[in-house]
């Protein structure tokens, strides 16, 4: 028969002369290793004690946690018992038409049963994609001071393949229920990603006003102001929200926040780390703060957005993660280094992180919050070329030590405050050149917004006669000419400019990055490639 801990405490605490009796007949025959079995059994016994101790606690929580399920099936059915016939039906109706993972939100949401369309989001823009590999959730909310979300949004985007872009959708939901701030989120994210969002892997949601409970007098617990608890409380039901309309949509479901920066070829990342694993599991992160780059398979969502609605009110959401991976995995009977080792078989930490905080100004009103990722890494933020010698000028005004000269030669990037309309970038040779390719790269990874817009790429061809005959009479390139002999050979399109150069063109002077127009952002060039015959 298996003794529990408890029991097997018990037997050897019973008597103190036990122990002495014992110790004493061995003391005759083995003197000197009297006080070596003595401390052999006085550790025994302490680590019984720990033991007794942790097995009553984690009892504990477990029946607590039984308790709130009874609970809540016991306020289900006396809810049930007390509604008119009128009521039941309109229940009834509510659940055919939800999909199967929807039909127990009413039970967690009451006040639900009023609205049937209470769980339905708001599709602002987006067109419906569905069986991709992978589903990013990003919710947002006002925030007082700086918002970060379409930094977020342009570093998530940033370098993704076509392939990628085809078999991913990224959701942001707006997680407030005020129209006009709605309306003003989802036109600043048209403007920065029309195509993104014409393409269909942008989507923006909202919450109906009816799909939020009253949140006030909610009870104050582990020492947090009523502001936190309500703030960590909407925050439970933002998650679950966006995670059953994500649910359906794809095969993994990531869990993002609204102020980070991704690392290069993430997507590829992530698939490789999850296609890796040879067991089971239920949670993969690719970041340790918070819940930041947690990937979930979408056919868990149901089980957890229900485990999180259960106790929605108690515990912020990285905790009640915790606790289903407890309930799951881990035996009462077991100490805690037992449980922590069987949770790790489902909850699988990658590295490095994949994902950096960026924010400083937290979502909670009042609150900074200057967390890193150490397990993140330093960020590469420009990358070097050799390119041919040359001199370089701009009309931007340079940020500090960041000149152009240094991205030139591959040192740093190169940082500038908004440009306008007429501004220039240059870069002329010590001799005239055959260039073959050129590439230009704008934006970086802690900034991927400050990139070049309506900017074109110009070339000066070193034939004096040549540029002569461009300004009088045209050109036989089909290259427009600017009126001071460049050539505009190609333009920025989100961020980068690339191409070849036509060789008829013959060797060329200088080449200009052209802005037409003023820009709301600060410029950064990460990267300039100059790729001729002799480099």
């Amino acid at each position: 028969m298996r003794l529990r801990h408890g029991q097997l405490l018990a037997g050897l605490c019973l008597g103190a002369t036990f122990p002495l009796l014992w110790f004493a007949a061995w003391q005759g025959s083995r003197g000197n290793d009297l006080d070596t079995y003595e401390s052999q059994f006085l550790q025994l016994r302490q680590r019984l004690l720990y033991a007794e101790k942790e097995n009553k606690r984690r009892s504990h929580e477990l029946s607590s946690a039984l308790d709130e399920i009874r609970r809540i099936v016991a306020t289900r059915a006396n809810l049930t018992a007390n509604l008119t016939d009128d009521m039941k039906l309109k229940i009834l109706n509510l659940a055919r038409k939800l999909p199967m993972h929807l039909t127990n939100m009413h039970y967690y949401l009451p006040h639900l049963r009023e609205y049937e369309d209470g769980i339905f989001p708001n599709v602002i823009f987006g067109q419906q994609r569905t069986g991709v590999s992978l589903v990013m959730g990003i919710p947002t909310v006002k925030r007082e001071k700086k918002n970060y979300l379409i930094s977020t949004l342009h570093s998530l985007l940033h370098g993704l393949s076509e392939e990628q872009e085809k078999d991913c959708v990224i959701i942001i939901f707006v997680a407030e229920v005020n129209a006009d701030y709605v309306k003003s989120v989802a036109e600043s994210i048209k403007t920065s990603f029309p195509r993104e969002i014409q393409s269909g892997v942008l989507e923006v949601i909202s919450p109906p006003a009816s799909y939020y409970p009253d949140l006030s007098n909610l009870k104050k617990t582990f020492g947090d102001s009523e502001d936190r608890v309500r703030w960590r409380t909407k925050q439970n039901l933002d998650y679950s929200f966006l995670m059953l309309y994500a649910q359906p949509k794809g095969t993994l479901y990531l869990q993002l926040e609204d102020d980070i920066i991704a690392k290069p070829d993430y997507i590829a990342s992530i698939k490789s780390f999850a296609a890796q694993q040879s067991q089971d599991w239920m949670v993969l992160e690719f970041s340790q703060l918070g819940f930041i780059g947690k990937l979930f398979k979408s056919e868990d969502l149901p089980l957890i957005v229900e485990f999180f609605l259960m106790f929605y009110k108690d515990k912020p959401v990285d905790w009640l993660i915790d606790h289903l991976l407890w309930v799951k995995v881990c035996n009462p009977e077991k100490d805690a280094t037992h449980c922590e080792q069987e949770k790790s078989k489902f909850r699988i930490r990658a590295k490095p992180s994949l994902f950096q905080h960026m924010g400083i100004h937290s979502s909670l009103a009042g609150k900074i919050q200057n967390l890193k990722d150490k397990d993140f890494g330093k960020n590469v933020l420009h990358k070097a070329h050799k390119n041919p010698p040359a001199k370089v000028d701009t009309s931007l005004r340079i940020y500090q030590q960041y000149t152009l000269e240094k991205i030139y030669k591959g040192e740093d990037c190169f940082w500038a405050s908004a440009p306008v309309a007429g501004d220039y970038i240059r870069f002329t040779f010590l001799n005239p050149l055959k260039v073959e390719k050129y590439f230009f790269r704008s934006g970086n990874m802690e900034h991927p917004g400050d990139k070049l817009f309506n900017t074109t790429v110009e070339v000066l061809p070193a034939d004096e006669m040549q540029r002569k005959e461009l300004v009088d009479t045209g050109n036989k390139f089909n290259y427009p000419a600017t009126k001071d002999g460049y050539l505009k050979i190609g333009a920025f399109e989100n961020g980068i400019a690339e191409g070849s150069i036509n060789q008829s063109i013959g060797r060329i002077k200088a080449i200009r990055l052209s802005i037409s127009s003023d820009s709301p952002v600060w410029a950064i060039l990460s990267e300039v490639f100059i790729k001729t015959s002799e480099n």
